[in-house]
């Protein structure tokens, strides 16, 4: 999946997201699902496309 594709799947789930709070409410078992799958999203462009911190010693 291209750094755009996934960029594109996370403004999606996102929005979805907030449909699903306004409709059940934040701790619904749908709104929890949608986080947990935006959480995934969001985790694998941070793991793909954002540098990771490494504090430097000195």
């Amino acid at each position: 999946m291209s750094k755009q594709e996934l960029l594109e799947r996370i403004e999606k789930k996102r929005a979805q997201l907030i449909d699903i709070v306004a409709e059940n409410g934040l701790t619904s078992p749908q709104a929890i699902q949608f986080s947990q799958e935006l959480d995934r999203l969001l985790n694998s462009y941070n793991s793909k496309y954002i540098k990771k911190y490494s504090p430097q010693m000195s």
